[in-house]
């Protein structure tokens, strides 16, 4: 989905490539503190920046953003204090049994079990935990996202 924008910023109007789409993921938390250093410790993730209260971090390359509950923005609560979550967070990684072990070890709560699944791009383990924030995650070893049969 590459197609050409005029460029505002140069003087010419030259043509540059547009960049593709990005999706994000903004993970709403109670202590935006707390939440990346647990991210940190319990699935090993990288801290990209952080402006005090929203912070963006990485799992092996994969990013996502953490943003502390604003008071002023009811629209934006942490599954905590709404009681529920909506939105489940999936991850993909080699192994999906040690991933979930070491959330639990850090606090998170387990989940379902890992269970081998047959699904249509093939077999594969997936299992989850929900975090101390009260987001659910769901972990597995082979990603949907693309295109199938593989």
């Amino acid at each position: 989905m590459t197609e050409e924008l005029k460029d505002r910023s140069a003087p010419s109007g030259d043509t540059v490539a547009a960049a593709p789409p990005v999706i994000s993921v903004m993970l709403i938390v109670s202590d935006a503190d707390a939440a990346v250093a647990w991210y940190k410790t319990a699935l090993g993730a990288t801290e990209l920046w952080n402006l005090g209260g929203v912070a963006g971090l990485e799992i092996s390359g994969a990013p996502f953003f953490l943003h502390q509950v604003d008071p002023q923005n009811a629209t934006e609560t942490s599954p905590g204090q709404a009681g529920v979550t909506s939105t489940r967070i999936e991850v993909f990684v080699d192994d999906p049994d040690t991933f979930i072990e070491r959330a639990v070890t850090a606090g998170a709560v387990a989940g379902a079990a890992i269970e081998d699944h047959r699904v249509p791009w093939g077999t594969h383990r997936q299992g989850g935990f929900t975090d101390p924030f009260g987001h659910n995650w769901s972990v597995g070893d082979r990603s949907p996202l693309g295109s199938f049969p593989r």
